[in-house]
């Protein structure tokens, strides 16, 4: 599929510049008569696996890490298996910390995978932060080393918030959050993995990071410049809030050059929102007095990478998403919009990466190397309605973008820039948050999608 240095390229910050705003509609959710949602099965290229049960967490390994039975079930320190010193690579800080372990059972993928993005959800006291890990195994049996998939804390600080880079073996190489097969044509795959996961917490404490869920996404989404076109189903809207990034352009620039970037946590902000969180008044303290939605800014502050020096870290805002209450969260693949309508139908956003040509995306008035949107309903002509949040305020957030156009530069893998190079495309790519207790609706769709 895509070489580890198009993925860093995709993983770049949106070069939108503000677009023209959208035209102007109610939010207000409504369905169509005489149409139903569009059947859906399985993406035969994607394999979700998401340890969260209390049974999960006893199917694994740990080292002073127990499962914590209840509502949700988690992970967490039960007595230290170690202690060690860390220097965190951003500060220069050197800190000593106690450590327990978990590792998974060996997850043998149902598509042996040229990428694989692990995700998580946690919450991370003051005085803990938490380690993720992959050891993959090839299909002449051949195994990775363990490299790391994030450091990884709700705040910042205890440690910078950080992927790893230039992590590899002779097959395959780790750039931000992905683990990409360096030369797919080869045949090369991978076929098995476990996570490995480190909590930590200041030495002689009682203190404990607490792990909902971990797992990954492995896929083998074959190269294509086009994909399948697919008939609309439901027409349906979901209310959700508008919140531009570009609004904020020059502020808190140590954050990915500011607001211009932001398009990944503006689009999980406005999900947050969606479901009825949002941070308090003592966790916005720290915003510059009169920024509009300082909650944006939150965001940005924590989901920014200190190692990608950016806020499109992908399972880095999936972690941030769920770290509010009652909240879950994953990154995967969809295999088409019949699958986004079917969450739609059941009131599931779904937050979507792409990148295109500004003439390849009629009314988006930009183009871009990587962008993240929020899917929020279809028209009854089975256009996406999309919350963009590079727009030049909030009431123009909300767009109508063509389905055809639409499909094509989110699933698509490969893709020309405007100098008439190829480049990579994300194949699908999306962030997918939703509360603990799903109504049975919900429930239904995300266990057909292998989310749950």
């Amino acid at each position: 599929m895509t070489s580890p240095t198009s993925r860093r390229t995709v993983l770049a910050a949106a070069l939108a510049a503000a677009a023209s705003a959208g035209t102007a509609a109610t939010a207000a959710a409504a369905s169509a008569p005489g149409r139903s949602p569009a059947p859906s099965s399985p993406d035969t290229h994607v394999d979700n696996r998401f340890w969260h049960t209390y049974t999960d967490w006893r199917s694994g390994t740990g080292d002073g890490a127990r499962p914590l039975p209840g509502t949700r079930p988690g992970l967490v320190i039960a007595t230290a298996a170690g202690r060690t010193d860390y220097t965190d690579p951003h500060t220069g800080r050197t800190a000593a910390w106690e450590y327990a372990t978990w590792t998974s059972p060996r997850h043998r993928s149902a598509v042996p995978a040229t990428e694989v993005i692990a995700s998580w959800n946690a919450r991370t006291p003051a005085g803990t932060w938490i380690q993720i890990e992959l050891s993959g195994s090839y299909a002449d049996g051949t195994a990775t080393p363990w490299f790391v998939m994030g450091r990884w804390a709700s705040g910042d600080g205890d440690i910078r918030r950080t992927s790893l880079d230039g992590q590899g073996d002779s097959r395959g190489s780790v750039w931000t959050d992905t683990f990409s097969v360096d030369d797919p044509a080869s045949g090369v795959r991978l076929t098995a993995y476990r996570l490995r996961l480190t909590l930590y917490r200041t030495p002689g404490s009682r203190l404990t990071p607490t792990v909902w869920r971990v797992g990954a996404m492995a896929s083998d989404v074959p190269d294509r410049f086009t994909v399948p076109a697919t008939e609309p189903g439901r027409a349906r809207e979901l209310r959700v809030p508008r919140y531009s990034q570009n609004v904020h352009i020059g502020q808190y620039p140590e954050y990915d050059n500011g607001g211009e970037a932001w398009c990944s946590p503006t689009s999980s902000q406005m999900i947050i929102e969606y479901w009825g969180r949002r941070p308090t008044a003592a966790e916005l303290a720290w915003v510059k007095p009169g920024l509009p939605d300082p909650q944006v800014c939150h965001a940005a502050r924590q989901t920014y990478d200190y190692q990608y020096e950016g806020c499109g870290n992908w399972p880095f805002n999936a972690a941030y998403a769920a770290a509010y209450r009652d909240m879950n969260a994953v990154v995967t693949r969809l295999g088409s919009l019949a699958d986004v309508e079917r969450l739609i139908g059941a009131g599931i956003p779904v937050i979507t990466s792409q990148s295109f040509l500004e003439k390849e995306l009629t009314g988006a008035g930009y183009g871009t190397a990587g962008h993240l949107m929020t899917v929020i309903g279809f028209t009854d002509d089975g256009d996406v309605i999309a919350n963009d949040p590079a727009s030049p305020d909030n009431p123009a957030v909300r767009r109508v973008y063509r389905r055809r156009e639409w499909e094509n530069i989110w699933l698509r893998t490969k893709r020309y820039d405007a100098n008439g190079k190829v480049r990579s495309g994300t194949g699908g790519v999306c962030y997918v948050y939703w509360p603990t207790r799903p109504t049975l609706g919900q429930h239904r769709v995300l266990r057909s999608l292998g989310l749950l």
